[in-house]
């Protein structure tokens, strides 16, 4: 429940960040590993890959990928505009923003907090890379996990949720 608010808090204070944080384009260069992470890679029949993810035990869905070729687990969310990544994580990738790089306001269910906006060289879930990903890095406990956003997910050919299922495809 509290990732939920977290999430809402998260697509609602961002939304209003994107467009003039997309045109300034800032550039950025290890918590634990997620406990279920369940990511199986199939042929498409069509063009490229295809990432199957099941829901995991809380009806999330879970995956593992690479940030900038480092391991990170994500909770994929198809309502957060942005990759958001918790303050710690991004320093375990090397990501290390200065506090005056905090610039885009956040709503949260812990309130209100200011995110760094940084772009990841790449992002790479089961295969699928994607260069060039906007991301929010979240300070302190504002945000619980990782979560999976838009600026991945529309980058791919499709995402669809099918059968219980999250498909990626490239």
């Amino acid at each position: 429940m509290r990732s939920l608010l977290v999430l809402a808090g998260l697509v609602a204070g961002v939304a209003a960040l994107i467009a003039s944080w997309l045109e300034r384009g800032t550039t950025a260069a290890q918590q634990p590993e997620p406990k279920a992470v369940i990511a199986a890679v199939q042929p498409a029949p069509s063009s490229g890959r295809s990432v199957t993810i099941p829901r995991d035990s809380r009806g999330h869905f879970q995956v593992e990928g690479r940030v900038d070729g480092r391991r990170i687990g994500f909770m994929v969310d198809t309502g957060a505009s942005v990759i958001a990544l918790t303050e710690r994580e991004a320093a375990r990738l090397g990501i290390r923003p200065m506090r005056n790089d905090y610039t885009a306001q956040v709503r949260t269910a812990n309130g209100t907090v200011k995110a760094a906006p940084v772009m990841l060289s790449s992002v790479d879930i089961g295969g699928l890379v994607v260069r060039d990903v906007q991301a929010l890095v979240v300070p302190g406990d504002a945000l619980g996990e990782n979560l999976l956003g838009l600026s991945y997910l529309t980058r791919l050919k499709r995402f669809e949720y099918a059968n219980n299922k999250l498909v990626l495809e490239n």
